[in-house]
């Protein structure tokens, strides 16, 4: 069988092909000099940084977060209480999910990051900072099936033009190999940001906000799954999370959070 040869192509084809490797060499050459003109700065302190957005200065005063601390919700101990010892808070008001970890404190320099990463499109700093959380989560990770980040209403994704967690997510499965799923869970309706708001009216604000999309309901049931999320403050909103994807049978779920709010004035047990 005698097999004809491709025609040679054409000229406006390699006249196409030509314009995207000039523009494509015109994109890298702009960027290169915006990056020369415009260096990275520090979110913290502003001073310029070669790679990543945080100054090893300032990384150096982040608070991470190391045992002791309580099994259930990883609040850090002052003192090593003994093995298997739960803190207050977690006798007083046990949450859906099993286990909380988180890889720092919320201080101001955390703050100072999450916000950049969250509101300034700092979407450089979320290897640096989801690294950090696989680390400070590797308990939970070993036996995860699926990681599920914290997901946004439509609206604010589309304001934000992405979703942090998601950001973290994605870097933690390329560290762990574990499986993303960016639509297992739902944000049902629009709530009003947290901030400001008591406990209770925290957890009234995110009551039924959640929902496990029907179509992705097999890929939850019997698995474990380990909630990604930026910022632990009351848990109200990982709390109802792990409400929903229990509902759809989900066997387990833990949470993993960049930094959590720690109450130094609480006793561990």
């Amino acid at each position: 069988m005698q097999i004809e040869a491709a025609p040679p192509p054409s000229f406006a084809h390699r006249l196409r092909g030509a314009w995207r490797a000039c523009r494509d060499l015109g994109v890298s050459a702009s960027r290169l000099a915006l990056d020369v003109a415009l260096p990275t700065l520090c979110v913290a302190c502003r001073e310029p940084v070669a790679g990543e957005g945080m100054c090893a200065a300032c990384w150096s005063q982040l608070s991470f977060i190391a045992p002791p601390y309580c099994p259930r919700l990883g609040i850090p101990f002052v003192y090593d209480p003994g093995p298997d010892l739960l803190s207050m808070q977690a006798i007083a008001a046990p949450p859906a999910y099993q286990r909380a970890r988180a890889a720092v404190r919320y201080d101001e320099v955390a703050k100072t990051l999450v916000h950049a990463l969250k509101y300034q499109d700092r979407t450089d700093l979320a290897p640096t900072m989801g690294r950090w959380m696989a680390r400070a989560g590797h308990e939970l990770l070993g036996g995860a099936d699926l990681l599920v980040p914290v997901p946004l209403h439509w609206r604010r994704a589309w304001s934000r033009r992405y979703n942090q967690s998601g950001a973290l997510a994605q870097v933690i499965a390329r560290q762990t190999g574990v499986t993303v799923s960016r639509d297992a869970l739902r944000r049902v309706r629009p709530t009003q940001q947290q901030i400001g708001l008591s406990r209770s009216e925290r957890a009234a604000n995110v009551q039924g906000a959640f929902k496990v999309s029907q179509d992705k309901a097999a890929d939850v049931q019997g698995r474990h799954v380990v909630l990604i999320d930026d910022v632990l403050t009351s848990g109200a909103t990982v709390d109802a999370c792990a409400r929903a994807l229990l509902r759809a049978k989900a066997a387990q779920v833990d949470v993993l959070v960049f930094a959590r709010v720690v109450d130094t004035m609480k006793a561990p047990i």
